[in-house]
């Protein structure tokens, strides 16, 4: 059996061999040009990221459904194509995921997509990873607290000790809820796989209260409205994260495609057509401090 650094090396290898053979129009035409002569656009959502994009299932037999799969669709009618939304798992790392979904592809046979969606709109980010180009912020992101059996959802956090919290497993919600406050909620913390699984928790009665992003929060409570859940008006305390803007990445030579996402981008948020597109799934449209 081949190992997997040869393995790679290998794969690397073919491609290199097959591009080669490519003349230099093939290798650097306008991908604007090659999305139309398809005639379809290929949109990387993630898989499991409910309320932005789930429900196609690992072996791909369901559905796809959600925030960005409805975005990739209203992209692409823009252009005037098909759209072709697919969902990958997430990598180790953003540049993983780059790697995989947008400039390479994946080693078990994943194709490269045009565009990916929900992409941190971050400057270091597009530094460490000069074969993508991240445009077109379309979202801003932040932090909310659920609260279900809990007296006040404004008290400050330590209050909370006793109380079954729920937080999707190794994100900054679980980092601040383990380690913030001297660590004194820590025996109360139980993990989910997901934010929107973990705000779900508290709609049914698993969990007392939740802290997860706006989205997910939003989309709980409209998804389950007889749960009477409590949303968190105040700041979080000692929450380091502002916030983020969520955005889109192309290959770096697809500069014309990213231009006219650009361009598709600001008119839907110029029409209102963003906002209707987050408010089909409960969830409030902000804009993006970039864009």
């Amino acid at each position: 059996m081949v190992d997997s650094l040869n393995r790679r090396s290998l794969l690397t290898g073919l491609a290199a061999s097959a591009a080669a053979t490519l003349l230099p129009s093939q290798l650097w035409a306008a991908p604007l040009a090659k999305v139309k002569e398809l005639g379809r656009l290929r949109v990387g959502v993630y898989r499991d990221n409910r309320p932005w994009s789930w429900g196609a299932g690992a072996d791909g037999s369901g559905v796809s459904q959600g925030i960005d799969v409805d975005l990739g669709k209203a992209l692409a009618a823009h252009l005037g194509v098909a759209a072709n939304v697919v969902e990958f798992m997430a990598g180790d790392d953003l540049a993983a995921d780059f790697r995989n979904v947008v400039w390479r592809g994946g080693l078990l046979g994943f194709q490269p997509c045009d565009v990916m969606l929900h992409v941190p709109f971050d400057r270091q980010l597009m530094l460490k990873n000069d074969q993508v180009a991240i445009l077109a912020p379309y979202y801003r992101e932040g932090f909310a607290m659920l609260c279900g059996d809990v007296d006040d959802c404004e008290a400050p956090p330590v209050q909370f000790k006793g109380k079954r919290i729920a937080v999707e497993i190794e994100t900054v919600s679980d980092a601040y809820m383990v380690g913030s406050f001297g660590g004194v909620l820590r025996g109360d913390v139980h993990h989910y796989d997901t934010g929107y699984e973990a705000m779900s928790a508290v709609a049914t009665g698993k969990a007392d209260l939740s802290l997860g992003t706006r989205a997910q929060a939003e989309a709980v409570r409209h998804d389950q409205p007889s749960a009477m859940l409590k949303h968190r008006k105040g700041p979080i305390p000692a929450m380091t994260s502002p916030g983020w803007d969520i955005a889109m990445a192309v290959k770096d030579n697809s500069r014309t495609l990213g231009d006219a996402l650009e361009t598709i981008t600001a008119d839907m948020i110029a029409k209102g057509q963003m906002t209707e597109l987050f408010a089909a799934h409960g969830v409030e449209w902000h804009a993006a401090l970039a864009g």
